[in-house]
């Protein structure tokens, strides 16, 4: 229990060191796959390809964690998104620019990965535009399909 509170904690650091989370709004995606840290990544990236979006980049956040007594280099954000997407969305609402692209979080727990990644949707609480609504909506189905896929993922 003690580990998994540790564990939650970081995660919850990882979400704000990768700017995605907005305390009081929406929810927090979060999947245990099954397999270790290095091959969750790979399903993790093909399955993103899959569904369109390009991976802008993989940062490393566990120098950062080590400093406050985590004992893992197993701590990595995804950036991803759809070019086009991301570029009209931060054109046309700069607020949201903090937000994009998408960011999905891992870390290492044991011979498990942990994944997870704020909701798309709780981005309608820093813009409440109908027309963003659609995008996003289909942002959040694919997300949560896409984690859906990693959960389910074998070694």
């Amino acid at each position: 229990m003690r580990n998994l509170a540790r564990n939650c904690l970081g995660g919850l650091l990882l979400m704000l060191l990768s700017g995605v989370a907005m305390a009081g709004t929406g929810r927090i995606l979060m999947v245990r796959s099954p397999q270790m840290f290095p091959e969750t990544m790979i399903t993790l990236q093909n399955t993103i390809r899959k569904f369109g979006y390009k991976i802008s980049r993989v940062q490393r956040v566990d120098i950062g964690l080590t400093k406050s007594g985590y004992k893992t280099d197993r701590y990595r954000v995804v950036f991803f998104g759809k070019a086009g997407e991301v570029r009209k969305i931060a054109n046309r609402y700069p607020q949201l620019a903090a937000y994009l692209p998408m960011k999905i979080s891992l870390f290492a727990e044991g011979r498990e990965t942990i994944v997870l990644a704020a909701d798309p949707m709780m981005l309608t609480r820093v813009v409440d535009a109908q027309a963003l609504r659609p995008i996003l909506r289909r942002w959040s189905s694919d997300l949560q399909k896409i984690l859906e896929i990693v959960r389910k993922s074998d070694d």
